[in-house]
């Protein structure tokens, strides 16, 4: 059996047999078989001794057994790394960051305590996954829509903490933005709650956020200071109608006002969905060497040399889809409103997509393109089709991690990144996941999301990381920095949020002093260690 560090196999033993009478010795893993499960599925450090392995998993069924089980593991200093459903691919999963730390498995912890159409809310507990929400609300025939992210499997509450995103509209789509209210276990057994949550009986606790004096919930996202075991979200009202239409353009420099306008109606709340940026120039790269010539040249290509390319081809150089929802008379207008202003832009083509009217009957759901389903808050599990095993992909990955960088929303820092990043990988000879085109799951920015494969050969993990590595400091150096990570490069990327000598990381460890000052939860989460375990800085 492993032992967590710093703590002797007698103490270990103790605590075991606390949490087997606090929880039942059916919920208490000890077993090398069963403890594996808790490894990261896509861990870069497969097979070598630096994977990161928990000792044993603890899994309450409620906060009364979590306050219990934190209440243990601060009297014998165990480390506790908790997890909803532990989904979190390519972000680590279920495994801790302390390699040896207990996973608190929060799963059982499923129970949707309450869904509210009128106000368009939900409380529910970690282990409740979207799939669950999604068929508790068709069930109880409630005119809602959940916003789900890619796969459908995870929690909305891990999702949420670790600053997950979805398809649909704001705020919805930034899952921890449409949080409201949190029920926290500290790591000396007590209960908080936030916002109005603090107030006995409350009757808005998932309707307004701040409650009153400071507003604390963002310090429990990507942090290790408590242990979140009830959150309400908001829903969305379900629409009356839904349609999609796509906007292209032919030329390169064409990006910047097309940038613009997206800006604009972004911004104003006229287009409100996920923007999903397109290239089908850049899509031909694959099987075009002289368009992947161009598109794909050291420094990025001449305007004039991309515009000829693409005149060739008869391709357009940028585009992206537009999501609509809401009455047919109001969606038709804005999606009128879209083409009026990017007409602007001499040859701009227009496509029309699909169109729904609902609610979808099941069987109108289950045909729906498997692509879309996240747009029409169905959650589903397609994403796992990318880098599957297909004729266009005969040696498919053994998973992937995120590279996923925060530009500027600029025709300028757009080009920058592509060429930033493309010059990297050519130089580097690597060939990340992606195609090098941005989204905008949250407000106001770009996301590039670069996927970095894991294999099976040590070698070439080794030179994957090395090679994330690199990426996070020359993001950095460029004034992006990485919204979530991999708990292998959480290290680095917080290190890169450098300003004033490290000032924020400084004060989330005052902060970790304060509220857990044994540094039982999470320790490394997002770079933040308790007193014992820090480095000494440079």
């Amino acid at each position: 059996m492993r032992t967590p560090p710093g703590v002797s196999g007698e103490r270990f033993q103790r605590a075991l047999r606390q949490f087997t009478d606090a929880v039942g010795a059916d919920f208490v893993y000890t077993s090398d078989a069963d403890v594996d499960l808790y490894r990261d599925a896509y861990s870069p450090f497969r097979g070598e001794a630096e994977e990161i392995v928990a000792s044993a998993a603890v899994a309450p069924d409620g906060v009364e057994q979590v306050q219990q089980v934190m209440r243990i593991a601060n009297e014998h200093r165990i480390p506790i790394y908790p997890v909803s459903t532990g989904k979190n691919l390519g972000y680590g999963g279920s495994a801790p960051v302390l390699s040896g730390s207990v996973v608190l498995d929060l799963k059982r912890m499923n129970r949707i305590i309450e869904v509210n159409e009128r106000n368009a809310c939900a409380l529910v507990e970690p282990g409740v996954s979207y799939f669950d929400l999604y068929r508790h609300i068709s069930e109880k025939g409630y005119r809602l829509w959940i916003d789900s992210p890619d796969p459908g499997w995870g929690g909305l509450i891990g999702n949420a903490l670790d600053h997950g995103a979805g398809y649909t509209v704001l705020p919805m789509r930034d899952h921890f933005d449409a949080h409201c209210g949190m029920e926290v276990v500290l790591a000396n057994g007590e209960i908080v709650r936030t916002g109005m949550g603090a107030l006995p009986g409350a009757q808005t606790w998932q309707q307004f956020h701040y409650g009153i004096g400071p507003y604390v919930d963002g310090l429990f996202s990507q942090s290790n200071f408590g242990v979140v075991t009830k959150m309400g979200f908001w829903l969305y009202p379900e629409p009356e109608a839904h349609r999609s239409g796509s906007v292209f353009v032919p030329k390169h420099d064409d990006i910047h006002a097309f940038v613009d306008i997206l800006c604009y109606l972004t911004n104003s709340g006229i287009c409100d969905s996920t923007v999903q940026f397109d290239s089908p120039l850049i899509n031909a790269a694959d099987r075009d060497a002289a368009v992947a010539a161009v598109v794909k040249r050291r420094g990025g290509a001449a305007p004039s040399d991309w515009d000829r390319i693409a005149a060739e081809r008869g391709l357009m150089s940028w585009g992206t889809k537009f999501h609509f929802y809401g009455p047919p008379k109001v969606i038709d207008a804005r999606w009128e409103y879209v083409r009026e202003r990017f007409s602007a832009i001499p040859g701009v083509k227009f496509e029309e997509g699909s169109a729904h009217r609902f609610p979808l009957t099941r069987a109108q759901a289950e045909q729906v393109d498997p692509a879309d389903k996240v747009k029409l808050g169905i959650p589903s599990l397609q994403i796992f089709a990318f880098g599957a095993r297909s004729q266009d992909n005969p040696n498919p990955t053994s998973g992937h991690m995120w590279f996923s960088p925060v530009v500027p929303m600029s025709g300028d820092g757009l080009l920058e990144a592509r060429r930033v990043f493309n010059d990297a990988f050519a130089e580097w000879g690597v060939a990340p996941l992606g195609r090098g085109l941005p989204e905008s799951f949250h407000a106001r920015t770009f996301l590039f999301l670069y996927g970095f494969q894991v294999s099976a050969n040590a070698a070439e993990n080794r030179r994957n990381r090395d090679t994330f590595r690199r990426m996070i400091q020359l993001a950095a150096d460029h004034g992006w920095g990485e919204y979530r990570t991999h708990p292998a490069y959480m290290e680095p990327v917080t290190d890169v949020y450098s300003f004033n000598d490290h000032a924020l990381k400084r004060l989330h460890e005052s902060l970790k002093d304060a509220i857990d000052p044994n540094g039982i939860i999470s320790a490394g989460r997002y770079g933040i260690w308790p007193r014992h375990l820090r480095r000494p800085r440079a």
